[in-house]
């Protein structure tokens, strides 16, 4: 099912997903201020869910590439 994400290398992997989760930088990460959102309980926008959705999925999939641990694209 994730075949395709073995073939990617993990830095090509990594760094977007960095990127997504720490944009934008100023004045506080989206992904951080949506997590303290959601353990308030306020997280309640469509706009909102889809911003956590949207600035975790990078995290998500470099999960599951270290996860896996195998694959030509492993450095």
């Amino acid at each position: 099912m994730f075949t395709w994400l073995d073939k990617i290398p993990l830095h090509m992997v990594a760094l977007p997903a960095a990127f997504l989760a720490l944009a934008p930088f100023v004045p506080e990460p989206h992904l951080l201020e949506k997590l303290k959102m959601l353990g308030d309980g306020t997280l309640q926008r469509p706009l909102d869910i889809f911003d956590l959705v949207f600035h975790g999925s990078g995290l998500i999939l470099l999960a599951i590439k270290l996860m896996r641990g195998k694959g030509s694209g492993q450095s």
